[in-house]
């Protein structure tokens, strides 16, 4: 009885022990650290380890990089320079509406090199909704956030105590108010913004000041006792009681001094200490990241997944205020005024139309429709979609995917836009060349519509161009059938098939071509990177055909042929060779180190080629190879990501992944199946219902799906649908250490091509 007892109180206890381990808060998984071991020639992730809630207006970040660096914080520095606010979704783009807070013990340093204060990693604690550094001098800074604004305290050693804000790199106007504890102003930087932009502050404090007074970054002046000024680069400072902790309110907009001070009550006005902020911050992230609980996997796996999903959370940024009677309104980064409504931005729609949106599909649907709806809005005022917005137009990179955002949105039921109106402003947006780059409107448009690809030379990256534009045409197409517009779908029907003008059937890639017809350059090397491809090569952009893989099989010369190319994409010799750029870019570097053959999960065009097994009759290879790659260049460290995460798509690729889905092509409503990471997973929508996929004897070595089934009935189909998702049930796998080569090789088993073998190709989607 004795024994039986024991072996009771011990089961007990380790089922207490396990309960209090799964009620771990899923936030505690997140490392924001993640991606930060990086530079600007070679990159884990390129990221900052972001201090925010999911979407937000502003985020913030500790400071280690020099002002204007858009590198702001790299995992191997020592020191820390500032606190900013910050909106930057790419250190090649740069950041626009920046300031920052320094805290500084001792003697007043104003400078940002001389106020930079040591720190160590161990010291460190960097959650998305509390950050806290303890310096070697002393010093604590915490910091915690809400969407417009933050809680930041700090805690001073027993010596003089100075706050020093920091304007910044170009023009700033400070005014110190002692009587209210208060700085306000605003700070103009940025590239692509309007002149017309500024990012106005409010900094509430609960300590007196002792002194105070402003400087200039220009000539490390100081004036002490001044009470405002303005001009470039200029900052204040405050002095505080020494050893005194102080607690600071951050709010700003881009609409008002009086919009930021209400920013400030409306989010922060509750709050009597900071850890009511940080405990609101903590709920917010605990309510996102518990809307897809994963469940088997180990601890490491769950680290990735929920660093990943938080990753996922952050772009677009929203861009839109509130008013005091509740209703949203925004500055426009596009034509300088003010309208009602919502805004988004921050966002390259080159990276993030493949894994960001779809993801965002299935988890906000309600935001995903206003941001549709602000597409549109954007595009009337400034004549032209936002391809890579930051946070007006900026046009870097290629194709004009709006219209995928747009059509992979209609078709999964988010119709808050006219559909009309979307296709005459693609219409504008394909036939005519915009003011800003080359993906602000369509560069090349008069070739594209009368040699049926862009030539060679005549516009750089021509083979991506046409391989981007012939996709971006068939969602204009689809958009056009899905909503009866048979003009619309005649016109982009001519040119969705324009892929296969450069594909060279004696070599088997897509290649440039001059616009007489001749192919290019006259020597081929798949491996030679740069013009007329964008940032890869040949092995990695000829399967750019997410709307017609089948048609790609076909041009390869079937299945068979396929796959072996396929195969090669994984096997081939892992070597660079620079082509047009001539030197060594930072996705090579990272291809090479991958050694993952001449795949380059760094960079997007090739993202989705791992998935391709199911269009070909070998399902079991993409499965193998999906889980391979999450487990071989992905992890929750600084070293976390394959390369640039690119405004949450490198990490909405894992995510999906993990999850066994992915959106090969976005604008039908299906989810191509992988092979999910963990035993169970599940997904509670906003309309209240969950999904819930099952991996049953799921583990690293069986990661071969044996059977399926779909709410209880057996299901062969490489793909599900978005409505199977959105309305709930169950996706149960079991899962082996072998493959099954008869599951999921039918024809109706594949998934959309547009010019699929199987008749109800277009009806399953069309709907």
């Amino acid at each position: 009885m004795i024994a039986s007892l024991r072996t009771g109180f011990i089961i007990i206890l380790l089922l207490a022990a396990h309960d209090m381990h799964a009620q771990k808060p899923l936030v505690e998984y997140v490392n924001t650290l993640q991606g930060t071991n990086s530079s600007w020639d070679f990159s884990y992730g390129n990221v900052y380890p972001t201090i925010a809630l999911p979407f937000p207006m502003h985020s913030w970040s500790p400071q280690t990089g020099k002002n204007g660096d858009g590198w702001k914080y790299t995992y191997n520095a020592t020191t820390i320079r500032g606190f900013e606010e910050v909106h930057q979704c790419s250190p090649w783009m740069g950041d626009y509406g920046v300031f920052s807070l320094m805290p500084v013990t001792g003697k007043l340093k104003v400078n940002e090199e001389e106020r930079a204060a040591a720190f160590k990693h161990e010291n460190e604690t960097a959650k998305p909704s509390y950050y806290k550094v303890k310096f070697d001098n002393g010093i604590t800074a915490e910091i915690s956030p809400a969407e417009r604004s933050a809680c930041m305290r700090f805690s001073f050693p027993k010596e003089d105590a100075f706050l020093v804000f920091d304007g910044y790199t170009k023009f700033s106007a400070i005014q110190i108010i002692p009587q209210e504890k208060k700085i306000v102003g605003y700070v103009t930087n940025g590239i692509f913004i309007p002149k017309e932009f500024k990012n106005y502050f409010v900094i509430q404090f609960d300590q007196p000041f002792v002194a105070y007074g402003t400087w200039s970054n220009k000539d490390s002046s100081i004036h002490a006792n001044n009470l405002s000024d303005s001009g470039e680069q200029r900052g204040a400072y405050i002095q505080f009681k020494k050893g005194a902790s102080v607690n600071a309110k951050i709010a700003s907009s881009y609409i008002s001094p009086e919009q930021a001070a209400l920013t400030l009550k409306q989010e922060l006005g509750g709050y009597k200490k900071f850890e009511e902020a940080k405990t609101a911050a903590d709920k917010a992230w605990n309510d996102l990241l518990g809307r897809v609980k994963v469940e088997g996997g180990t601890e490491e796996e769950k680290a990735t997944f929920y660093s990943c999903l938080f990753r996922a959370s952050l772009f677009s940024h929203k861009f839109y205020e509130i008013k005091e009677d509740g209703s949203p309104y925004y500055f426009s980064p596009y034509d300088a005024k003010i309208h009602d409504g919502y805004m988004f931005t921050d966002n390259g729609f080159w990276d993030t139309f493949r894994a960001q949106f779809p993801l965002s599909n299935i988890l906000h649907p309600a935001m995903e429709g206003r941001y549709m709806q602000s597409l549109l809005d954007a595009q009337q005022q400034y004549g032209f979609f936002p391809t890579w917005s930051n946070p007006g137009m900026s046009g870097v990179m290629v194709g004009n995917h709006a219209i995928s955002l747009l059509t992979d949105a209609w078709i999964k039921g988010i119709r808050t836009f006219d559909p009309q109106k979307a296709l005459e402003a693609y219409f504008h947006e394909a036939t005519n060349k915009g003011f800003w780059g080359g993906s602000n409107g369509r560069e090349g448009h008069e070739y594209w519509f009368s040699l049926g690809f862009i030539p060679y030379k005549e516009v750089s990256e021509s083979g991506a161009k046409t391989l981007e534009y012939a996709y971006d045409d068939w969602c204009a197409y689809r958009l056009a059938k899905l909503t009866g517009n048979t003009f619309y779908e005649n016109v982009f029907a001519r040119q969705m098939f324009n892929y296969k003008n450069i594909f060279d059937t004696t070599v088997g890639f897509v290649r440039g071509r001059t616009k007489t017809g001749e192919w290019a350059p006259q020597h081929f090397d798949p491996a030679e990177w740069g013009d007329p491809f964008t940032e890869g090569n040949p092995w990695q952009w000829t399967w750019s055909v997410f709307h017609d893989i089948n048609g790609l099989i076909k041009l390869m010369g079937g299945n068979e042929k396929f796959n072996a190319k396929l195969d090669s994409l994984f096997t081939a010799p892992n070597v660079v060779k620079y082509g047009s750029y001539g030197h060594e870019i930072h996705e090579m570097k990272e291809m090479v180190l991958q050694g993952m053959g001449q795949y380059a999960h760094g960079n997007e065009p090739v993202q989705h080629a791992a998935y391709l097994y199911n269009y070909s009759r070998q399902p079991w290879k993409s499965q193998r190879q999906l889980r391979e790659i999450m487990a071989r260049i992905y992890n929750a460290g600084p070293d976390g990501f394959p390369g640039d995460e690119d405004q949450g798509e490198t990490s909405s690729w894992y995510v999906l992944s993990a999850l066994g889905l992915y959106a090969v092509c976005p604008g039908t409503d299906q989810y191509v199946i992988g092979s999910p990471v963990f035993n169970k997973i599940t997904i509670t929508l906003e309309n209240g219902k969950q999904f819930i996929i099952e991996a049953d004897n799921n583990s690293a070595k069986n990661v071969y799906i044996q059977s399926a089934k779909l709410n209880g009935v057996n299901y062969k189909h490489n793909w599900i649908k978005y409505d199977d998702i959105i309305n709930g049930g169950t996706l149960h796998f079991e899962m082996s250490d072998t493959p099954n080569t008869t599951r999921g090789i039918d024809d109706a088993d594949k998934p959309y091509s547009v010019s699929g073998t199987r008749s109800d190709a277009s009806k399953a989607s069309d709907r």
